[in-house]
């Protein structure tokens, strides 16, 4: 599976972003898809994850302010960013995780996330 990140940029404090990841192929109906980021000088955390059910997670840091969904159709997840802080400055990874045997993991490359203040 290849995932194909985009979307990143530079916004004002307060601006919005919307990332987007699309998958290469039909497993992505049955694979969890999440946003990660890593900040300079920090380890990758998870911003928001989705299960093929459609169930989110998100980060405290980010809840209330960001919204992750998907559209199997399109075998594409996004992540609707709205109220960006400087706090949120990072490179965004899509992951996708198969849930059944044998637990396969996948990354796309970063979309770097920049918030002026």
């Amino acid at each position: 599976v290849q995932l194909q990140a985009s979307g990143g940029g530079l916004v004002q404090a307060g601006g919005s972003l919307r990332l987007s990841c699309a998958a290469s192929e039909s497993i992505f109906s049955i694979v969890t898809m999440g946003w990660y980021r890593q900040a300079p000088g920090k380890q990758r955390e998870l911003v928001a994850a989705i299960t093929s059910l459609g169930s989110t997670n998100y980060a405290d840091s980010v809840k209330g302010r960001f919204t992750i969904s998907r559209d199997n159709a399109r075998n594409t997840v996004y992540l609707q960013m709205n109220s960006l802080e400087p706090e949120d400055i990072a490179v965004y990874y899509c992951n996708a995780k198969n849930p059944y045997p044998p637990f396969q993991t996948w990354w796309g490359q970063g979309t770097l996330v920049t918030v002026s203040s």
